[in-house]
């Protein structure tokens, strides 16, 4: 008897409903006996519930395989509540963010021949949360473990020898953060030498947001901490198109959840004109993640079927398909 998969689903703000709509309806197309949960996330839960991540919320993450989030808002500046992703990662202890990056066809890009992985530390550092006012002046603590290190740079050189990569390299700016980046370093340095036949390099954190922009082919697995990586994981989704095609995993040893890395766009609520092909591609991550590697890839291939053709597809490639125009357009190369 075929396993029925239990998905928590974060339907999130702004055009996070009609993504996940989107996203559903492709992976209910894949043949797998799915059964979604809509549970409530981000700016909609703290205006209805008065807390961004309730209770109920966490509760049936923790109870279903997996969970597909759609973005969440959070408002900016002093005296807002915390993010609600943020919260969640800390929650859960999904200590590996995981951000794949590469070309699509029919989709405008800089670059061409790019295919990386970026994985970036997920419950440390400048995130951690730990801020304070102290008179007119405000400090925020970066915490880097050993523990913390030690498990990312495991995670990415596993990731590396399950997908047969060619390299990875760790990134940080220890000339400049001695204690805190110069640990990071250090630590990657130390787990690399188990890995002997997968090579191993380090990087600046500048010298990689160039390399990035410039020669994007170069690099292969990337391994840096929390902040780094969530702006140069943005900055590699611009080489090949924008946001609109930048999936994401969450994971952690027990838990995980699978998310686009773009925003809320509130300004596009409503008009169900949003591309939804990043959190699609991030449904298929979560489809290999428990193990349905085969309904992944189909995944994926319809997605690049789609693009390719043009015929389908949304605002931000220069078509006017809607959001669920292109999710049914997904579905049906998937159902052939």
């Amino acid at each position: 008897m075929a396993k029925t998969y239990k998905i928590a689903v974060i339907t999130g703000d702004g055009i996070g409903p009609e993504i996940t709509e989107a996203a559903m309806f492709v992976l209910n197309g894949t043949g797998l006996q799915i059964e979604f949960t809509k549970v409530a996330a981000g700016l909609n839960a703290w205006e209805t519930y008065g807390n961004q991540l309730p209770d109920e919320t966490i509760r049936i993450i923790k109870e279903s395989d997996a969970c597909l989030k759609g973005p969440t808002q959070t408002p900016p500046g002093p005296g807002s509540f915390k993010s609600a992703t943020v919260t969640l990662r800390q929650i859960l202890d999904l200590y590996a963010n995981v951000r794949p990056v590469k070309n699509h066809p029919g989709v405008p890009s800089v670059h061409k021949g790019v295919d990386m992985v970026i994985v970036r530390e997920n419950t440390e550092g400048l995130y951690r949360g730990l801020e304070y006012n102290l008179g007119d002046s405000a400090i925020t603590i970066r915490t880097i473990t050993r523990r913390g290190c030690e498990r990312i740079a495991r995670f990415a050189f596993e990731l590396a020898r399950r997908e047969k990569r060619r390299r990875v390299t760790a990134v940080h700016k220890a000339n400049v953060l001695k204690e805190t980046c110069g640990t990071f370093r250090n630590v990657c340095a130390e787990v690399a030498k188990a890995y002997p036949e997968i090579p191993f390099d380090e990087m600046h954190v500048d010298a990689a947001a160039m390399r990035i922009a410039m020669k994007p082919q170069d690099i292969d697995v990337i391994v840096t901490t929390n902040l780094f990586g969530d702006v140069l994981s943005d900055e590699a989704a611009g080489v090949v198109g924008g946001l609109g095609f930048a999936p994401s995993a969450n994971v952690g040893d027990r838990y995980a959840f699978f998310e686009a890395i773009h925003g809320t766009a509130p300004k596009h609520a409503g008009k169900w004109d949003a591309n939804p092909a990043a959190l699609i591609l991030s449904g298929a991550m979560m489809l290999k993640h428990l193990g349905e590697l085969d309904a992944g890839l189909r995944v994926e291939a319809a997605i690049d079927s789609v693009l390719e053709e043009g015929k389908t597809v949304t605002r931000d490639v220069g078509g006017s398909a809607s959001t669920m125009d292109f999710a049914k357009a997904v579905a049906q190369k998937l159902a052939h």
